[in-house]
């Protein structure tokens, strides 16, 4: 892996390169909870962070042997500060304000030396995630885990919902972005993301991946290659010249009979070993710098069974072994 003066060694550790039990202090994960669902197409996001908490969460980092440096709530509403919505950028102020607030956390969980484990909440809020880490991280790899691109901007968007949205303003490509956000640093590069599962595009989402040049595996391509090559191709490319690696993950990259409590189900997607064998693999590599997992909805889940696939799947991220 590439390396610069903003290599690893000055970053806090993927958790897999620290001493398991002789140092715990140093395996210190930072829960930041972000409540956030106006920029969903459905309500019931905003439930998630709280429902994975229920699920197990804390006691499933405490039996990996780490340590929960902070725990902290993003401060959202749930009402929208006008009665009037846009179509274009729907709920944008709201969408700024916990952005701000989440970009602060992200942030000061970096700087603590932590790693941030960010709790969504619709994917809108990676815009506060990404913003907070790349004021310590100048050229972030992404690997995005969704059946969407959320590249959409407020003049192309078909819905206006801002959790189409979040790439497009990480990268600078829509009028709200980095810019507007106070401690943010540079836009992502397209060249460093890599999206895994994708299976439902708008038109211009289309032509923004070719046109950006961002690799991209579908279904297709899983089917076709199988999760481990997708994910060693994935890692050759924000593994290098990176000095951290974010991993965004959407429940909705799931089939919906894996995970049936998402916002936006669509048919055809990750199974269950798939899901766990990649963030396994991930984990492996100890390169990976931070996460962010998004779009429980318990609204639609059925027994709690979607909060608890998530918080296995952190799991195997922050290291969980079969053996």
């Amino acid at each position: 892996m590439g390396k610069d003066e903003h290599s690893f060694a000055s970053k806090p550790h993927a958790f897999s390169e620290l001493p398991r039990k002789s140092d715990e202090d140093s395996r210190q994960v930072a829960i930041i909870k972000v409540p956030f669902g106006l920029a969903g197409a459905r309500g019931g996001a905003e439930l998630g962070p709280d429902e994975l908490i229920t699920a197990g969460l804390r006691r499933e980092i405490a039996r990996l042997g780490l340590t929960v440096q902070r725990e902290v709530g993003v401060d959202c509403t749930s009402m929208p500060a006008s009665s009037t919505v846009q179509f274009r950028g729907k709920h944008l102020l709201e969408v700024r304000q916990v952005s701000e607030r989440a970009c602060r956390e992200v942030s000061n969980a970096v700087t603590a030396g932590a790693f941030p484990l960010v709790l969504g909440g619709d994917h809108s809020i990676a815009i506060g995630t990404l913003a907070g880490l790349s004021a310590n991280y100048s050229k972030l790899g992404v690997i995005w885990f969704d059946a969407h691109a959320d590249l959409n901007t407020e003049e192309h968007s078909l819905s206006g919902n801002m959790h189409g949205m979040g790439l497009a303003v990480a990268m600078g490509h829509s009028a709200f972005n980095f810019s507007q956000i106070p401690g943010a640093g540079s836009f992502i590069d397209p060249s460093r993301v890599v999206y895994i599962g994708l299976r439902d595009l708008d038109d211009y989402e289309k032509l923004q991946i070719r046109t950006l040049g961002i690799k991209s595996y579908t279904m297709h391509d899983i089917d076709r290659l199988g999760i481990e090559q997708v994910i060693k191709q994935a890692l050759s490319i924000v593994g290098e010249g990176t000095d951290g690696i974010h991993i965004s993950f959407d429940m909705d990259c799931l089939d919906p009979r894996e995970a049936p409590g998402v916002g936006t189900p669509v048919p055809g997607g990750l199974n269950y070993r798939e899901a766990h064998f990649a963030l396994e693999l991930l984990a492996s590599t100890n390169q990976i710098t931070s996460m962010e997992l998004v779009e429980v909805n318990p609204l639609f889940d059925q027994n709690r069974h979607t909060a608890r696939l998530g918080v296995e799947l952190i799991a195997s991220l922050l290291g969980k072994r079969i053996l």
